[in-house]
Order: structure tokens, then sequence, then C-alpha cells
């Protein structure tokens, strides 16, 4: 039986700059690696520490992984150091992911900021991986500039799928190459057509990204039974034991990270 509290080896393949501090590391496990989309792993370093991330590749594939990482303190900045070859450490996966069977029929509205695509890359190929299940997917993501939009290639591929319609906006636009929209990713909202009844909407991104766009879904329409968040902020141990992650009387680590918005909605430090 597998012991997921205890490490497995995996060996980078590949490092993929998707922007000028955010990479994606695709790991060969030593041992094919499950997870289901939304939940999470820790990713370790020997003798410098560990971090949690959630994969950002199709739960479909288990002889490799894609973990995307910015750098943003001194565990991160040593991963960014990795190469092709360099073996690192993780465990898992942890938490509860998106309960996708109980979506299907459904339209579902994705709403990214910045690295928050990653996990939501995850979740985005695993609805394509069966796009007849859905009735339509729209993706709405932003992103400060077009130098710091995650995954450019695959976001070309992605427009070409059926019934998924790919919205884009970055806050400022210094140079008149972008052709689309300008402006915090919610101003997308405003261009979307929806059966408002019949969808669910997905938000991951900065705290105050996924704040101000829960409002802005809220002044559309929608219900907090209707708003899915991911609410990865604070997590550590991946345990329940540190308490980092308390949210009310939950552990985001075990609770989560996928939370119905209604289940959360009145818990102040919410977006803290």
């Amino acid at each position: 039986m597998k012991n997921i509290y205890q490490s497995i080896k995996a060996e980078v393949l590949k490092v993929t700059e998707e922007s000028s501090n955010i990479k994606t590391f695709t790991l060969k496990p030593s041992e094919n690696f499950s997870f289901s989309t939304g939940q999470f792993i820790e990713f370790s370093l020997e003798g410098i520490g560990e971090a949690p991330f959630t994969p950002s590749s199709s739960p479909y594939i288990t002889e490799t992984i894609d973990i995307t990482i910015m750098k943003t303190g001194y565990v991160t900045e040593k991963i960014h150091q990795l190469k092709s070859g360099d073996i690192v450490g993780i465990r898992g996966p942890y938490g509860k992911g998106y309960p996708i069977e109980s979506m299907f029929d459904k339209e579902i509205l994705i709403l990214g900021g910045g690295v928050g695509m990653a996990p939501l890359r995850s979740f985005l190929l695993t609805l394509i991986k069966q796009i007849d299940k859905f009735k339509k997917i729209t993706l709405c993501y932003g992103a400060k500039s077009p130098e710091d939009v995650i995954y450019k290639s695959q976001f070309e591929e992605w427009k070409k799928v059926k019934n998924l319609e790919v919205l884009r906006s970055v806050d400022k636009c210094p140079t008149s190459q972008w052709q689309e929209s300008v402006g915090v990713v919610t101003c997308l909202l405003d261009k979307i057509k929806i059966d408002l009844k019949n969808t669910l909407s997905i938000v991951c991104g900065p705290p105050i990204m996924m704040k101000f766009g829960t409002r802005k879904l809220l002044e559309l329409g929608f219900t907090p039974e209707q708003i899915y968040l991911s609410m990865e902020k604070n997590m550590s141990c991946g345990l329940g034991k540190c308490g980092h992650c308390q949210l009310g009387p939950h552990f985001v680590c075990k609770d989560g990270p996928v939370f119905i918005y209604e289940k959360i909605k009145n818990f102040e430090e919410l977006w803290d």
C-alpha cells in the first residue's frame, strides 16, 4: 500500500521558462504518480526544505507530472535553480480536488489570474479530455502584462478546441503587439455569454483577484453555491498539523484546497 506521507524521488526532465519569475518543471517520478485535479503535492529539495504546489498537468498522465512554480522565497528560489537531470522529492497527493462528475452537463466558467492558471491548467486539461460531457467551457485569464502570461503556446492550442471560449486580459500593455483586452481580469466577465442558471464558476489566482472576482460573479447573479475557490494560500505541512492554513474550522490542506464559496464565505480571514 502506498504511503502518501513518504516522499518518492523524481527526476527533472525539463524546465520551461513561462515568465521572468515562473517556471514549469516536468518531473518523472520513480513510480507512476496519480492525483485528482485540484489536489496538491509537497515538493522537496534535500537539505533545503519543501513547499506545497498543485500540479499543472493532466491527471490522466501518470508517468510524468508538471509543477508550475513562481519564485517567491528561499525554497522556490532554490527550485528555480534546478536543471534537467536533477533529483527532487515529491509526496502526496493531498487534499480534495474538483468534483468533476457533478459538473457534467453544465457550463463551466474558469476565472484565473497570474500563476493561479497553474492548477486551472490541470482542471482545464481534465475538462478537455471529456469535453462532450460539458455544455460549454469559458476561460477568462488575466496577467499583469503580456510578458507575464504563462502557457503562451498552449493558449493558442486551447483556442482551437470546440466548445471552449478563451478570453485574456492584461493589466497594462506598453506595446501595440497585444491585441486582446486590457484591464483587470474581471473586465472579461462583461463580455461572456452564459446560461447563468446552469453554470459553475471556478476561481483561482492571487487573493485580491479572487476577492474581486468572486464579488463580480455575485453581482452577475451567481449564487455562493455556484462558485468554487482554490484556497491554496498559507498551506505548509500538507497534513493539517501546523495550523498555518486554518480557515475557520477548516484546514485548507485537508478539507480543501477546493471549496464551494458558500462553505467559507463568512470567515473574516478568507482573503487575508
